[in-house]
């Protein structure tokens, strides 16, 4: 039986196909159109997971349901009248036109006639959280913008039922609360979030009291209410107003402004809140359903330090997150719910304690060989073991390099098939992937990933990772004596030299950590293994695989023009490796010019 799970028209557009109760691929939409964060209607991820498909289709799955969605909106705006007839102008002919209409949508673009289901925002994230995990029974707590109505759910999941079993309700909502800082710090809403908890360890929390005092009434059940005086995103057309302006001081910053120690201790004050209140919920979670075991999503689940703080308090035994746990991984959650819910089909655990998300490599995979024939690029082919020792010693050299590979990642993080790498011991190696690479702000931090096996002798971390969705501490033992103090200026702690992997270790000692098994990625695992025998380090930094405003590379074509486009130096697509110095270079780019701020 094939199911196709989609979500899509609001942000970040995806596709599933779940076959026999197995997820065999799945995708975003934006990854083929090169639109970052693409809503359109998934038409390129849904062409590709159908081609995993055998047979015919039996069942669509879409992860929200569109008429209750049409209700908040036309409930908001006619309780916020006349204020916000501008953005009810905007907004309800789309609806009218398209969105309310989904139903018809799918069935005339799938040209399907079978069964279609709408399951709710909020259970489509939770399935995806529970269905896909290695545990037989957990609690489950979903957190992100707002659905339909709900904004943050607990649930309970067991066998092949997920129960929704509490909520909190718009416009109350920690996802928006999150954004609203997002946009008024300059980044862009459902893009910049990442930005906003990268730029928090610079600053203090000075606003925390005052966030706590004036914004959101938290309670230690984990409930909380906004204080809508301050906020305009219910009928306006920004997040915040002008009484938010004058609680901190000043206007929004305008995007690509200067970062001031203001903006970094209002980015470090929400962030606190917001762990906080991810506490408090956790914590209600598991007296609500006595589990010893936790399962999230929702785009909150992607603020991997609120996640670290969770597996830090010790509420609960073992903790799994979807790797995609924005809106793409609805349609994962939909076409499950399809599943399990709808054809009342059993639920299968892996006895190995695995989860059943393919290690997240569900997407794509090209023939290199065919790709370089056409294109006609100097290149070297190489078996495995030598194209790893080399690689290895390109990376100890500090040479950046491009890592193609196999099946495409699932979700926003780069798990070592879609990287860009580099070595975490070069004190300039952030600066470079930053300002020549990525041509991004120099704050931004790296990921580390680390042979599995050695998780433990660099961070605080005795669990896997494989997601790179926790935030752990490097071991005292890795740091250096001494750094720049929180008086020091930005550019002082930027540069700092603050363990031995200063590349990685960002300026409060933490690093988001991503696991590396050989069951998991036998090659990258093996280069992990080839670069800690050069070097005795088993780390390597590692980066999603694109430059700023556009999501990560899909196909050999996109690495190549990321590749020749950039400062990399060297780029390996399967097993053929490509030297700068041996390409046609295209003429240089106005970089603000060609990519967008994201």
């Amino acid at each position: 039986m094939n199911i196709l799970g989609i979500s899509a028209f609001y942000h970040d557009s995806a596709a599933c196909l779940v076959r026999d109760g197995l997820i065999v691929a799945a995708a975003q939409e934006e990854r083929f159109t090169r639109v970052k964060h693409d809503s359109s209607f998934p038409r390129h991820a849904i062409d590709y997971c159908l081609t995993h498909a055998r047979g015919s289709l039996d069942l669509v799955a879409f992860y929200e349901k569109p008429f209750l969605k049409a209700d908040r909106l036309f409930s908001t705006y006619m309780a916020c009248a006349p204020r916000g007839w501008r953005s009810f102008l905007l907004a309800m002919p789309v609806w009218i036109k398209e969105k309310i209409w989904i139903k018809q949508t799918l069935a005339n673009e799938l040209r399907f006639d079978g069964p279609i289901v709408f399951p709710e925002h909020h259970e489509s994230h939770a399935a995806s959280a529970f269905f896909p995990s290695p545990f037989e029974e957990a609690a489950i707590v979903t957190i992100d913008g707002v659905g339909e109505w709900t904004t943050t759910s607990i649930g309970h999941g067991a066998g092949n039922q997920v129960e929704l079993l509490a909520e909190m309700r718009f416009p109350h909502s920690l996802g928006l609360l999150y954004s609203a800082f997002t946009y008024y710090l300059g980044f862009r809403v459902n893009s910049g979030e990442y930005k906003m908890m990268g730029l928090a360890p610079y600053g203090t929390p000075r606003y925390h009291d005052l966030i706590l005092s004036e914004l959101i009434d938290l309670r230690d059940d984990g409930s909380f209410h906004l204080n809508l005086r301050f906020f305009d995103f219910m009928a306006g057309l920004t997040m915040t107003n002008r009484k938010f302006d004058a609680l901190f001081g000043g206007p929004p910053r305008q995007p690509e402004s200067e970062l001031t120690q203001r903006h970094m201790d209002l980015a470090r004050s929400v962030q606190d809140v917001t762990e906080e209140a991810m506490l408090c919920i956790a914590r209600h979670a598991q007296k609500l359903t006595g589990s010893t075991r936790l399962c999230l999503a929702g785009g909150v689940a992607l603020n991997c330090v609120g996640n670290g703080r969770i597996v830090r308090d010790g509420i609960f035994e073992e903790i799994w997150i979807q790797p995609a746990a924005g809106d793409a991984g609805g349609a994962v959650g939909a076409a499950l719910l399809g599943w399990h819910h709808h054809q009342g089909r059993p639920r299968t655990v892996s006895t190995k304690g695995r989860d059943m998300m393919q290690d997240a490599f569900l997407g794509p995979e090209f023939d290199a060989g065919e790709f370089l024939r056409n294109a006609a690029m100097p290149h070297e082919e190489l078996a495995e073991d030598d194209l790893v020792s080399r690689v290895a010693e390109l990376l100890a050299e500090g040479k950046v390099v491009g890592w193609f590979q196999g099946r495409m990642e699932f979700g926003p993080r780069a798990l070592g098939n879609r990287s860009i790498l580099g070595d975490p011991r070069s004190r300039t190696m952030q600066e470079t992937l930053n300002l020549k690479i990525k041509f991004r702000e120099s704050f931004r931090p790296f990921a580390p990933s680390v042979v599995r096996e050695s998780v433990s002798d660099f961070f605080e971390l005795d669990r896997e990772s494989p997601y790179m969705l926790l935030v752990a501490p490097v071991r005292e033992t890795k740091r250096c004596a001494s750094i720049p103090n929180e008086h020091s200026s930005f550019l002082e702690r930027l540069k700092a030299e603050r363990s031995v992997i200063p590349a990685v270790t960002h300026v409060d000692y933490s690093a988001r950590v991503q696991t590396v098994s050989v069951e998991q990625n036998p090659r990258f695992h093996k280069l992990l293994q080839a670069f800690q025998q050069i070097t005795g380090c088993p780390v390597l930094v590692n980066t999603s695989f694109n430059v700023r405003g556009e999501p990560p590379v899909c196909t050999p074509a996109d690495a190549v023009r990321c590749f020749l486009r950039t400062n990399m130096d060297y780029l390996v697509l399967g097993n053929f490796l490509l030297s700068k110095s041996e390409q046609d270079i295209p003429e240089p780019i106005n970089v603000q010019e060609a990519y967008a701020a994201d």
